[in-house]
């Protein structure tokens, strides 16, 4: 079985490592950029894949309990129709959809999971035995949700977007109480988010206050700000991933193309071995060249 940061990955099996891992772990967020095309979903698993990354994630909610009726009526041109339902509804997958979605993942060898908007919705991914839950910012502040999430016992990204630190007090003190494992990841809620709002210094102010695993979800168009915090210690990278950042979807601009995501992974992939220990020693081969530049050492002069 390989191992890939917390998650340990094979074609038959999948199971949670719920120490910090060695290397950083990386999301590709495919949300709802497959725009309802099982097509281009897949398409966006065999470039998380063929780019390095860990796990791909996906966006999964019941529309009736998101959405009011009134917002659901409403005008949206798209390509599914005239209203914002026939939008909603064309970007949800169905039942046989995530089928096909967990048995790709497993003939690839990638973990993958779904961020549930709603109760249901959770109950429905939880029945794929995903490795990972992930809770977006946006449902920081639904308590029944938390403790429900919460309750699956399973590894637990949690986003902190749009929220106070007393709000993720509130969430962690959730977790903690019934001892389920969680990362934080730092968030800015804005789509695409500007590198001045960025505020990645929160990555370690998470870590101090809380001292549980912290990791990034970005929302910048630019692969620079991921590589800033998993150099300032986060241990799980989440980028939302695109085929074409000008395609229909509200996610696109904020996410990266195949080629980005490459680049961010080849360099995030070298980070913990240039970080290293911080203990001061000789580097291979410093030796030989202090002998070669320190003539008085050896001429006695």
């Amino acid at each position: 079985m390989a191992e890939t940061g917390f998650f340990d990955v094979d074609s038959k099996y999948r199971s949670v490592n719920w120490q910090l891992p060695d290397h950083i772990t990386v999301i590709a967020e495919v949300g709802i950029n497959h725009n309802g095309d099982m097509a281009l979903a897949k398409q966006l698993i065999d470039i998380a894949v063929n780019s390095g990354c860990d796990a791909v994630k996906f966006q999964k909610r019941t529309i009736d309990l998101v959405y009011t009726a009134e917002v659901l009526d409403s005008p949206r041109e798209s390509p599914w129709g005239s209203t914002q339902r026939a939008q909603k509804e064309g970007l949800e997958f169905s039942w046989d959809q995530y089928q096909e979605i967990d048995e790709c993942c497993r003939e690839r060898g990638i973990a993958w999971s779904a961020s549930a908007w709603d109760i249901p919705s959770l109950d429905f991914i939880e029945d794929f035995d995903p490795p990972f839950h992930k809770v977006a910012s946006a449902m920081l502040t639904h308590r029944s949700f938390i403790e429900a999430v919460a309750s699956k016992g399973r590894m637990t990204l949690i986003s902190t977007g749009m929220a106070t630190l007393e709000m993720i007090d509130e969430v962690v003190e959730v977790f903690q109480k019934v001892g389920t494992p969680f990362v934080l990841l730092h968030t800015v809620s804005t789509y695409p988010s500007p590198e001045a709002d960025l505020n990645l210094s929160m990555i370690q102010t998470l870590q101090e206050r809380y001292g549980v695993p912290v990791g990034y979800s970005g929302h910048e168009p630019s692969v620079s700000p991921s590589i800033v915090a998993a150099s300032l210690g986060a241990s799980v990278i989440e980028r939302h991933v695109t085929i074409d950042r000008t395609m229909y979807g509200s996610d696109q601009a904020a996410s990266l193309e195949e080629n980005g995501l490459r680049q961010l992974i080849s360099v995030i992939r070298k980070i913990p071995a240039m970080i290293g220990s911080g203990q001061k020693d000789w580097a291979p081969g410093e030796r030989e060249v202090a002998e070669k530049l320190r003539y008085w050492e050896s001429t006695g002069g």
